[in-house]
Formats: structure tokens, C-alpha cells, sequence
């Protein structure tokens, strides 16, 4: 049961990140560098995700579980959404509303 509840969470949710990430790159840094950003964006994701699985195997081989690799998934998660804090969006104003009903 384990398994599949993991899997429809997984599922529901995979690549729900992918639309907001692009909008907001987008957003910070214009269209006209968003393709090249974005890359460098999935880039550092698979960057992370090959250090994540290697690691997790040293970790393993090293002492017999994966403790640490949570521990480690823990610290970087959080260091994730303190690095997110600074970002700053413009509130929509009434002003562009007023004009686009006009």
C-alpha cells in the first residue's frame, strides 16, 4: 500500500514545479534568456539528482543505511527555500485591470 500511495503522490505532483520555475525565470529575466536559463536550470536539477544517487550509494556502503543521505536531504531543503525567501514578485496592480476591461 506503501508503494502505491507513493506512486499517486508522484504522480499528482511530478513536474508540477516545471510551469512556476519557467514563469518565474521568465518573469526575473525576460523571454529573450528564458530558454537559456531554464536549461541551466534542469541542468543543475540532474546535476543534484546524480550527486543525490551517488552519494546515497557511498552512504550505504559507507554505514549500512541512508541516515545520513536524509539527514543531508533535510539541510538542503531547507538551505532550498531560505535561498527562495529574497524573491520578491510585483503585486498586479488595479491599474493594468482597469485598462484591459476598458
Amino acid at each position: 500500500m506503501t508503494f502505491y500511495l507513493f506512486a499517486a503522490g508522484l504522480g499528482v505532483t511530478w513536474l508540477a514545479t516545471v510551469p512556476p520555475t519557467a514563469g518565474l525565470v521568465g518573469k526575473l529575466f525576460g523571454p529573450r534568456y528564458l530558454g537559456t536559463l531554464f536549461g541551466l536550470t534542469l541542468l543543475s536539477h540532474q546535476i543534484g539528482g546524480f550527486f543525490g544517487a551517488w552519494l546515497g550509494g557511498l552512504a550505504m556502503a559507507k554505514f549500512g543505511d541512508y541516515t545520513w543521505m536524509w539527514y543531508a536531504d533535510i539541510v538542503l531543503a531547507l538551505l532550498a527555500a531560505a535561498a527562495n525567501l529574497p524573491i520578491r514578485e510585483a503585486r498586479p496592480s488595479l491599474d493594468g485591470l482597469a485598462t484591459a476591461k476598458a
